[in-house]
């Protein structure tokens, strides 16, 4: 089975590049050299050298002693929340702003949910001397306050959504907007395995040095690179796609992506695309995504703004289909207890994103000798104020 990208930029039934036809030169332009790019000798020193000294990886495969008595298995935490910026975000930021370089684009433009993109996006054009436009629906700005100052502070433009929902869906049309205007001198940023062929490829190679590092940790761990289990949670997918990648081929190796099921996945205010959607187009890729009859998009809800996104990449949208990964669901307030637990069993503050997928190990059955690695995709700083408020301290 081939779970990878085939050259007309399809998993299978999914992907592609859906786009207006004056996106049609942007996109054609980075298509015919991405590959070219990254793969060249430069390049991959540069990118290297930034993920070592400005990054801080690689990141710690934790053996997380207290979670391990307590769900009966070795669980490990792989701590993407360590990387500058607080999150997995910064690998792919990092890797599109030295393309974007050598495309010769003098200015960035990206969407962000919970801002961690957005912040990792501004970080890297505040590094290069690059100017910066991040668009973030209004709903996220306000739930998401402290990473619109840290944007503003590394000196981007922070500009509101205010259509739909206000959330991360909203914030990709204006950014598409703004690419289609300007398009010659933009490079846009996506912040996740989303979008128009080649982004859903570029952005898994830039995440993928997750499980690169992981599978050499393991087995300095256990003496073993392949788990039993490897988790993470998932909105478009990005840090999900990162931490699979390099297991995908591993048969033995079950992968559990982990989606905000909201209020409840029947509840009207969910964001379960496997469960709740149909094939379809959204922001220029053919994949999954929750829809009504007549194909209009169906506002997605979870407190956590990083997973509040109506589809999924198009390589999940495979996996999925081929059912090579297992796709999953939990609520706010499984996810919020989690977030919880893992502050008071581990001394680390998970991001809400992550907490989902703390939370589904409570559903999971172990063998005392299986390996369980889990994606710690971001730290909880930005979500202070929705555990406090929760938890009403």
């Amino acid at each position: 089975m081939n779970y990878g990208v085939n050259e007309q930029g399809y998993y299978g039934d999914f992907g592609g590049a859906y786009i207006p036809e004056m996106l049609y030169p942007n996109v054609e332009e980075l298509r015919s050299e991405y590959l070219k790019i990254i793969n060249d000798d430069d390049f991959k020193e540069e990118f290297n050298q930034l993920l070592k000294d400005y990054v801080g990886r690689p990141s710690p495969l934790y053996h997380a002693k207290r979670y391990s008595e307590k769900y009966g298995a070795n669980i490990f935490f792989k701590r993407e929340d360590l990387n500058h910026t607080g999150s997995h975000k910064i690998n792919n930021a990092v890797g599109q702003i030295l393309l974007a370089k050598r495309l010769g684009k003098k200015r960035i433009i990206a969407e962000t949910g919970a801002g961690q993109h957005g912040v990792a996006t501004a970080t890297v054009c505040a590094l290069m001397g690059i100017e910066c436009v991040v668009y973030m629906g209004e709903v996220d700005m306000a739930r998401q306050a402290p990473n619109v100052s840290r944007m503003q502070m590394l000196g981007a433009t922070v500009v509101p959504a205010k259509s739909g929902s206000k959330t991360l869906k909203d914030a990709t049309n204006e950014a598409l907007r703004d690419w289609i205007a300007n398009p010659v001198d933009t490079h846009y940023i996506i912040g996740s395995v989303v979008g128009p062929y080649p982004y859903p490829d570029m952005v898994a190679r830039f995440q993928s040095v997750i499980s690169l590092e992981t599978k050499k940790q393991l087995l300095e761990h256990t003496g073993k690179e392949l788990p039993e289990y490897v988790m993470a949670c998932v909105g478009g997918g990005s840090n999900a796609m990162g931490m699979f990648y390099h297991f995908l081929e591993d048969e033995s190796v079950k992968l559990v992506a982990v989606e905000a099921a909201g209020k409840g996945v029947n509840s009207g205010h969910s964001a379960a695309t496997t469960f709740l959607g149909r094939e379809g187009v959204l922001h220029g890729s053919r994949t999954i995504l929750m829809q009504t009859e007549d194909g209009q998009v169906v506002e997605p809800y979870s407190i956590s703004a990083g997973l509040d996104y109506p589809g999924i990449g198009p390589q999940h949208a495979w996996l999925y289909k081929i059912r090579r990964a297992e796709y999953v669901s939990i609520t706010d307030n499984e996810a919020l207890q989690a977030g919880l637990l893992c502050s008071q069993l581990e001394g680390i503050i998970p991001a809400i994103e992550t907490a989902h997928a703390l939370a589904y190990l409570e559903k999971m059955k172990f063998n005392p000798t299986d390996n369980v690695v889990i994606c710690i995709s971001g730290r909880g700083d930005k979500d202070l104020d929705t555990y406090i408020k929760y938890f009403e301290y």
